[in-house]
């Protein structure tokens, strides 16, 4: 093969770089780049900077000192000739960087004097900056957390995703308590942290036809947009590396129709890319339409293809053989959304190479890995033939060649192409060499459930790689109080060796050290509610539980079934006002997707349910609900340290792993949950005894669906269930709209998949087992101090190594 020459995008990332240098900087001279980027990058002086003004000379200076780590690494990358990882995902929950970059720099309180020494407010210019809409939840927030590892580990890495203009949406209630969507608009501003490559560009096909001339297929699409790159440098802990985010924005190939123009067609000459700006414009858009359906497909293989296309020039540019790609490339696939990956690589080495398809198959699947994070069968993708077809014609063939050739080794009857559907799970397990599972027992779930015929065939492929979060986010950053108690009683070398937090145990029978611990949490609780009058105008008791489930709405998270406990309790305070009630605030947090009804419409009921309990003035002491709107990184660095208590009361066997319940358990709040995702995992670290469990295990979860009419009985069988479902029937909630929840509360009644009413009555008497624990201060502050010093194994650090050794087959190279 003819060794191709240098590519022109290619120098940036091959400039003369120096040995990796930990950035030292003094007080005076931060101070001075800011007045510098003030000038020279903002057109503005001291006098006349606006708080943006400010937030971005801020931003500009710390991302400075990002560059040099940054060039050091790409160059030891290259003269190592290191294996590199790509980490492929739709979503990347990246949050604000200012104080992310500040830490890992070791910079924070050098930002802090220089911003007070030019008359500014550190943390309110850290509040200035807009939360980067790149993702939705959990599986964003990951991707995140192991760039940050990949990076503090120094695993030479990218990121690949889309550059969202509006992300999913900022969620607003209208005055009913619905859920309105309104755009994102994070980019209305310049983005600090991003390197625009416009000389790192490919274009990208859709739809048009596939011809054959001579033994060869060539592709001829009817659509093309350009992926133009943009770059994030995401600097490790101490910086001692620093690896890249790329992140592809749609761009049209023909920017403007100046005929049209002239005709007086003003719409029509801007429609080329307008249209192609759809593809990276939102994220997830509803596909409960035909054309949604089109738009996510076209975004999945957009960003993919780009993706791909770059990791194969990079690896041509150094000099390489394609044939000795998986040796040097570990492509690891965040989820079926860049499913894709293993059809698009084939065609570059079979349509552009002049691979034969078997070792194309090979080579792809020797580089690919496929981390699965659901056993729901909705979220395993599966796209109509014809659709698919139509926008991807070559990939179709490519589809059923792999097909052909899997069908053909194995005893197996498990196809991609089934019943008019392509199935993208199916494609990514049978194009990977490895499949892992995000908790142990969503990994043995997986072999036993949705994968069971093709774990069959493969019996090794399947592996474990249980989730982790990193600690200089989740602890370091948000939660100064704790971070400060923790360094003074164990050091600080913890925040990349998070295990060390199980020094913490040889203190939580000290008086002292948990009057401490306690105060901080205290401190988190003020903040918070300090920080949520300033934002919604709530007033909350800081002195109350805060009981606390920010995630996803979706009926497996089973929010309603928290909501239902919630008026059960407002019924028992209301029946028996001179109780001896534990004061609790119940915290919801979360968005649902704007074509997903049901969850919806729970939203819409917590709303209206918060309206008639807040404003009780019988129960309200020891009862409220707050409901902040738009929950997104910055909230959760706020709600995660202040929480008491952490809802993780999913459906056994629904929940893969869960990252935010490594995070409650991190700062200090002990979790109330079922046996599901790495609640289990959890729970064996901190001890039963500092866990609330309740509810079904996934195999009598499975067999409590096989019982007629079991909804039926169970709320039959509960007073409790039925009062409160009869209340929402009755228009209670909804200002005697008998109508507005029928269908919610008959879908409990006759479709509780997800078994509400099986663990209702479980879930209100453990609820009432915290009450208890909670009133004894000394008891519940060990309870939490333990459960931070015995989660340290949960750390992204030790996941990414996990990845590395097991999968990737990569090292770190920092050290060489």
């Amino acid at each position: 093969m003819k060794k191709p020459a240098t590519a022109k995008h290619e120098t940036r990332e091959m400039n003369d770089m120096s040995e990796i240098n930990v950035p030292v900087m003094e007080t005076q001279t931060l101070q001075e780049a800011i007045s510098r980027h003030l000038k020279y990058s903002l057109g503005t002086d001291e006098s006349h900077a606006s708080l943006y003004d400010w937030r971005m000379a801020l931003s500009l200076s710390l991302r400075d000192l990002v560059v040099d780590p940054w060039f050091a690494s790409t160059r030891k990358t290259y003269n190592t000739k290191a294996k590199r990882v790509y980490y492929l995902s739709m979503e990347f929950l990246i949050g604000r960087l200012i104080e992310d970059v500040a830490i890992n720099l070791q910079v924070e309180k050098v930002a802090t004097e220089a911003m007070r020494n030019l008359g500014q407010d550190y943390a309110t210019v850290v509040a200035d900056e807009p939360d980067a809409a790149l993702g939705n939840g959990g599986l964003g927030r990951l991707a995140a957390c192991f760039l940050d590892s990949l990076s503090t580990l120094g695993i030479p890495a990218y990121g690949y995703g889309i550059r969202y203009e509006h992300g999913l949406f900022e969620q607003h209630f209208d005055d009913d308590g619905r859920q309105i969507e309104t755009a994102e608009t994070w980019l209305s501003q310049r983005h600090a942290w991003e390197f625009e490559r416009p000389e790192v560009s490919y274009t990208i096909g859709f739809g048009g036809y596939c011809s054959e001339a001579k033994g060869k297929t060539t592709w001829t699409p009817a659509q093309t947009v350009i992926a133009s790159a943009y770059d994030t440098p995401v600097v490790g802990w101490k910086a001692k590396w620093a690896n890249t985010l790329r992140l592809w924005a749609a761009k049209s190939t023909s920017v403007f129709d100046l005929d049209s123009f002239n005709r007086g067609e003003y719409l029509a000459a801007s429609e080329p890319e307008a249209l192609a700006r759809t593809i990276s414009r939102v994220l997830y858009p509803d596909d409960t339409t035909d054309e949604g359906k089109e738009l996510r497909l076209k975004q999945e293989y957009f960003f993919t293809a780009a993706s791909i296309q770059d990791l194969v020039r990079r690896f041509l540019t150094e000099g390489n053989d394609l044939h000795d790609l998986p040796e040097m490339a570990a492509i690891q696939l965040n989820d079926t959304h860049p499913a894709i990956a293993g059809p698009e690589l084939v065609r570059l080495l079979v349509d552009i190479h002049g691979f034969d398809m078997a070792d194309a198959i090979e080579v792809a699947r020797s580089s690919l890995g496929y981390t699965n994070h659901t056993l729901l069968p909705e979220a395993l993708e599966r796209w109509p033939e014809g659709l698919f077809a139509r926008i991807l014609p070559r990939h179709h063939r490519i589809i059923e060649h792999i097909q052909n050739a899997h069908l053909a080794e194995t005893n197996n009857s498990v196809r991609i192409i089934e019943n008019g559907s392509v199935k993208m799970g199916e494609l990514a397990f049978i194009m990977a060499h490895a499949v892992n599972g995000v908790s142990a027992l969503h990994t043995d779930l997986v072999k036993q459930t949705v994968y069971s015929a093709l774990h069959k065939d493969y019996p090794d492929r399947i592996i474990n790689e249980t989730n982790g979060i990193t600690p200089r986010r989740w602890l370091y950053s948000c939660n100064p109080p704790l971070r400060n108690l923790i360094n003074e009683t164990i050091g600080t070398n913890w925040p990349d060796d998070l295990e060390q937090l199980d020094k913490l145990s040889a203190h939580v029978d000290d008086s002292a050290f948990l009057d401490r611990f306690r105060a901080a949490k205290v401190e988190n609780k003020e903040r918070l509610s300090a920080w949520l009058k300033q934002r919604d105008g709530f007033s909350i008791d800081p002195t109350a539980m805060f009981d606390i489930q920010v995630k996803r709405v979706h009926e497996y998270k089973r929010q309603l079934m928290n909501l239902l406990e919630t008026v059960a309790l407002w019924n028992d305070i209301r029946d028996n006002p001179n109780g001896n009630w534990t004061p609790r605030i119940k915290f919801f947090g979360g968005k649902a997707a704007p074509g997903y009804v049901v969850a919806k419409e729970i939203i819409h009921l917590i709303n209206d349910v918060a309206k008639t309990i807040n404003n009780d003035p019988a129960t309200r002491k020891y009862l409220q609900i707050c409901y902040p709107e738009n929950y997104n990184v910055t909230m959760a660095e706020h709600l995660i340290p202040a929480a008491d208590l952490s809802e993780q009361i999913s459906t056994a066997g629904k929940e893969a792993s869960g990252t935010g319940n490594m995070k409650f358990a991190l700062n200090g709040a002990p979790t109330i949950g079922t046996l599901d995702g790495a609640n289990v995992e959890i729970r064996e670290y901190v001890g039963a005894e500092n866990f609330f469990l309740f509810g079904l295990t996934a195999a009598e979860a499975e067999a409590r669906r096989a019982v007629p009419d079991f909804a039926r009985k169970a709320i039959t069988a509960s007073p409790r269930l039925t009062r409160v479902l009869g209340q929402i029937s009755s228009g209670l909630f909804s200002a005697g709209d008998k109508t507005r929840y029928v269908s919610l509360v008959q879908r409990l009644f006759e479709h509780d998949y997800f078994l509400v009413t099986c663990d209702f009555d479980a879930y209100f008497d453990t609820q009432r087992l915290v009450d208890k624990a909670y009133q004894d201060p000394a008891a519940w502050t060990r309870m939490a101090a333990l459960n931070t010093a015995r989660v340290g194994w949960f750390s992204s650090d030790r996941t990414i190594a996990g990845y590395a050794k097991d999968i990737w087959g990569v090292k770190s190279i920092k050290d060489l």
